[in-house]
C-alpha cells in the first residue's frame, strides 16, 4: 500500500520536473499583431515567461535527493540494527531498495551525459 503512495508522489514530482522544462506557450513569444492574429482575445493576459532553471541546478537537484534517500536509508539501516522497535525490516528494505535503484538511475545518468560529451567532443568541426 505504501508503494501506491510513493509511485503517486514520484509521479507528481516528474510532472513538476517537466512542466519546469517545458517551453514557453506559443502566444508568449508573439509579437502584439501576431497576438491579434492569433485569436488570443484582447484583454486575456498572456502567459509571461517564467524564470526557468539550469540543467546544472536541475542536475544538482537530482544528486542531493539520491543524496537524502541514501541518508534516510542508512538512518533507518542503524536504528534497525540497534534496537529501535518502531522501526520494521520492510521499511528498512524498502529504503535500502529505493537509495539503491536511485543510484543506479543517477549512474545511468552520469554514464549518458559522459557519452554525449564524447560524442561532442569528437564531431569533426
Amino acid at each position: 500500500m505504501t508503494d501506491r503512495v510513493d509511485i503517486n508522489r514520484l509521479l507528481v514530482e516528474m510532472r513538476s520536473l517537466k512542466s519546469q522544462t517545458q517551453a514557453f506557450a506559443p502566444a508568449a513569444h508573439l509579437a502584439p499583431k501576431d497576438v491579434a492574429d492569433s485569436g488570443v482575445r484582447p484583454g486575456v493576459a498572456v502567459q509571461q515567461p517564467r524564470e526557468t532553471q539550469s540543467f546544472g541546478a536541475l542536475l544538482e537537484q537530482a544528486i542531493d535527493k539520491v543524496n537524502d534517500v541514501q541518508k534516510a536509508s542508512g538512518a533507518l539501516s542503524k536504528a534497525y540494527t540497534q534496537g529501535d522497535p518502531t522501526v520494521d525490516i520492510t521499511e528498512v528494505m524498502i529504503a535500502s531498495q529505493k537509495a539503491g535503484v536511485s543510484f543506479q538511475a543517477m549512474v545511468q545518468v552520469r554514464n549518458k551525459l559522459l557519452e554525449a560529451y564524447r560524442d561532442v567532443m569528437n564531431m569533426p568541426v
